[in-house]
């Protein structure tokens, strides 16, 4: 048999998913996992696709041509070092390790830089869609040397995912840590929108009083319009869906209680490394930690007291619109602040990335595929260097007819006690970023009172202490 052009180690679910949407495509694909079992599955399970099993990592990477290319599914962390170790001495100069885990950028940078002394290439490449994208075709964010990728490139530009206008969702990002960092972003903006879906099915249930039944249709509805999206798709599924045991709605039978693998804390402790404000995706990672706190929220619960429960008065359908015009406008505005944070890392870590590029991989295979990151690129494809995308002139209009709506959805969720942080989140930080002057000179007055921590002026440029006494 002749050699693979492409293996993959690790063949857990995406791992598998992906050696055998590689396979479809008409690749011979090497497999290996640590444990057998796994690789003797997927082989029993499609006895007739060119997987070709192997069963030590010698006779892995033996099975590959030259250069070799080997993408690893494996465990974040300690896991994919491990993995590097042991494949290390068995490689060539020029050969490449393609890590397709949730890697932590500065990881993926320290194993760039130990691995390109070694003469070994290494990419780092953020790959979102799930199990069904890992497939049919996931959207794919690429890092490493750039020659490195072109070798690389044609497979993954054959099984990534297509946009509505065929164009494939995969673009290299940059050096060393790029690709990760991208990921890591997408991930906190996933965060903010399953957030923001989140407090709009809160405001519509608890303050307009609408059924499961309504919300289902309220949220096809909206994803027939500017909120045609991946998320707004299986949320509008969700509230269909009866659970098998007691065939009550699945949604009320689940836990309130969200879980989370720690990329959208990543993205906040970064912003907060660059300098850069995220608060409505940090609010999103908040709220997950707040629920988590179940027991102690249902003892709260019979102890504090807010406002009385209320029967909806107002007219139902024009709420729900500004319920619809508060959830877009805050999308817009935590796409926003993770746009933002691309730039200021682009900026720190000298990647040049390119942000028109990077909506457009985003249009289809990943999370937050969505149809308005068309207008994402088509902002920055106006203006490259524009510093926030509210200041495109289709993002301020949306602004302008539509954060009357986000007010006033704030005020009723506020008033009735159904908490709404990422709503809030968005109002407050749009309120901030258009302000002229903000209150920060009372905090440097402060400062400086107790700490001598000095402070500028308006009227001349300089240093100064005041004798506060």
């Amino acid at each position: 048999m002749g050699k693979q052009a492409i293996g993959v180690v690790g063949l857990a679910v995406m791992g598998r998913n992906l050696a055998l949407n590689i396979e479809s495509r008409g690749h011979a694909v090497s497999v290996f996992n640590r444990s057998r079992e796994k690789t003797d599955e997927l082989i029993a399970e499609y006895p007739d696709r060119k997987l070709v099993p192997t069963y030590t990592l010698e006779e892995f990477v033996e099975s590959l041509e030259k250069p070799r290319r080997i993408l690893m599914m494996v465990k974040a962390g300690a896991g994919t070092d491990d993995t590097i170790a042991s494949l290390k001495p068995l490689l060539d100069k020029g050969d490449i390790l393609i890590d397709g885990g949730n890697t932590h950028f500065t990881d993926t940078i320290r194993r760039n830089q130990e691995l390109a002394k070694a003469g070994l290439h290494f990419i780092g490449t953020g790959v979102s869609g799930g199990e069904e994208g890992a497939l049919k075709g996931p959207s794919i964010m690429p890092g490493g040397q750039r020659d490195a990728y072109d070798l690389v490139a044609p497979i993954l530009t054959e099984i990534a995912a297509k946009a509505p206008d065929g164009e494939p969702c995969v673009a290299y990002m940059g050096p060393d840590g790029a690709g990760h960092f991208v990921k890591m972003v997408h991930n906190g903006i996933e965060y903010g929108d399953m957030q923001l879906i989140a407090e709009s099915y809160s405001v519509l249930k608890q303050v307009v009083g609408l059924s499961n039944k309504e919300l289902g249709e309220v949220y096809t509805e909206w994803n027939k319009g500017e909120l045609d999206s991946y998320l707004m798709e299986i949320t509008s599924k969700i509230f269909n869906k009866k659970d098998d045991e007691t065939g009550k709605d699945l949604v009320d039978v689940i836990l309130d209680r969200a879980a989370q693998k720690g990329t959208g804390k990543w993205t906040s402790q970064n912003a907060l490394d660059l300098g850069v404000p995220l608060p409505l995706i940090t609010e999103s990672v908040f709220a997950r930690v707040l629920s988590s706190l179940k027991t102690e929220r249902v003892a709260a619960s019979k102890v504090i007291k807010g406002p009385e429960p209320k029967a909806f008065d107002g007219d139902r359908a024009a709420f729900i619109e500004s319920v619809r015009r508060a959830l877009y406008f805050s999308k817009v505005i935590s796409y926003a602040q993770g746009f933002a944070q691309l730039r200021a890392a682009s900026e720190e870590y000298k990647w040049d990335l390119d942000f028109g590029t990077i909506a457009k991989i985003f249009r289809a295979g990943c999370i937050i595929r969505a149809r308005f990151l068309q207008k994402i690129t088509d902002a920055y494809s106006k203006d490259k260097a524009i510093a926030n995308l509210l200041l495109d002139p289709y993002f301020n209009d949306i602004a302008s007819n539509y954060q009357g709506a986000l007010r006033d959805v704030v005020i009723a969720a506020v008033k009735a006690g159904v908490p709404v942080p990422t709503f809030a989140s968005a109002v407050a930080y749009f309120d901030a970023y258009r302000s002229e002057r903000l209150p920060a000179n009372l905090v440097q007055a402060q400062r400086d009172f107790f700490g001598a921590h000095t402070f500028e002026r308006v009227d001349k440029p300089g240093s100064f202490h005041a004798n506060w006494s």
